[in-house]
């Protein structure tokens, strides 16, 4: 056991605690990395808000990056000193949803006890199954990803949701191709990252929709070619006319029923519809289904993207030397520890892109 400092919720919607927790040491398939930056993601404020329910205490966190600092028994891909990538993606490789390239929605992940407890030898929940809001973490080697040794910390761990779960969404999830037309609903971190893969993929019109007009700003900073405030009485029939036809994706990155509700009025016949945002659990948004039906449009999921870490980072990574990537002009702030409760408010104001702490 090592002694670690960590951001620690013991009641929901209540400031987290920085206190020191006991890390075991990784068990067999297991690894220990000391991080270096981990960001604010708005899932880890509605699990510490009691969203989703979970237990208590929890220690939330899982957009990181460090360096490995301990390895368990049969971890052959990674070495001692490695950077990587730490995201909550935990998958076994060989249930039918991995094995079919769908490792973001493994059905049998690796069991894993939370490596985490208080003094008096209490557990503490590892929460998102990463645990990062803390100096060090101990993960399933699944969910590490390499990065390159001098690229910095505090960009990489944006890679670990954010970034993967936006462009994921438009590359894996809804396959925009050239010369497609997209409409991004939020432009928040995730609605940014939607918006630059869109650009990525070559999309001839990106429509950036969001309540705030500073927000229509940074869209079309990464790559919206239009922008519409969403409290215009009908935006979907702007989007319309911008595009003479309406869009071949449309995708909600924001956990908002009245964007749910409205998303299928951009679709053009056969369009699909991309649920990326995660309303709260009883949130329920409607729907005339014969509408979808007689026009051939579909609803789907994506959960983290669909990303495959070994297939998407590396390509990710090199898209952000190239500078085809904005990774640092997503970060809005960074914070220490101690602070992460302000890097939390400032995070719910929803004037940040992304908030990172630095250890």
């Amino acid at each position: 056991m090592v002694k670690i400092r960590a951001a620690v919720c013991h009641e929901f919607n209540a400031p987290l605690r920085i206190e020191e927790v006991e890390l075991r040491a990784p068990g067999p398939g297991e690894v220990e990395v000391t991080l270096d930056a981990v960001a604010v993601c708005h899932s880890d404020i509605s699990y510490a808000e009691g969203a989703w329910a979970g237990p208590l205490p929890a220690v939330y966190g899982h957009e990181a990056a460090g360096r490995i600092t301990a390895i368990g028994p049969g971890v052959a891909a990674h070495a001692m000193g490695d950077h990587v990538l730490v995201t909550m993606l935990r998958s076994c490789g060989a249930c039918p949803t991995c094995a079919t390239g769908h490792p973001s929605s493994c059905t049998a992940p690796a069991p894993m006890p939370s490596p985490l407890s208080t003094a008096q030898g209490g557990v503490v929940d590892q929460g998102l199954v990463t645990g990062a809001f803390a100096e060090r973490v101990v993960v399933h080697h699944s969910q590490l990803a390499a990065l390159p040794d001098d690229m910095p910390s505090d960009a990489a761990c944006l890679l670990a949701c954010g970034v993967i779960t936006g462009i994921g969404a438009v590359a894996n999830t809804a396959q925009v191709r050239p010369g497609q037309t997209v409409v991004v609903i939020g432009a928040g971190g995730v609605g940014l990252n939607a918006i630059q893969g869109a650009r990525i993929a070559g999309a001839a019109r990106i429509i950036a929709v969001d309540m705030l007009p500073e927000k229509l700003d940074a869209a079309r900073e990464f790559g919206a070619t239009d922008t519409i405030l969403a409290s215009e009485p009908k935006p979907w029939s702007i989007a319309r006319r911008i595009a003479g036809r309406g869009a071949d994706a449309v995708l909600v990155t924001v956990g908002a029923i009245p964007a749910y509700d409205s998303a299928p009025r951009y679709l053009a016949p056969g369009g699909r519809m991309v649920m990326v945002g995660m309303p709260h659990s009883g949130a329920a948004a409607q729907y005339e289904p014969v509408i979808l039906a007689r026009t051939g449009q579909g609803l789907i999921g994506s959960y983290m993207g669909d990303t495959i870490l070994a297939r998407d980072i590396p390509w990710m990574v090199d898209l952000y030397r190239q500078g085809r990537l904005k990774l640092d002009e997503l970060i809005s702030a960074r914070w220490p520890l101690d602070q992460i409760n302000e890097a939390i408010a400032d995070t719910k104001t929803g004037s940040a892109r992304r908030n990172v702490i630095v250890f």
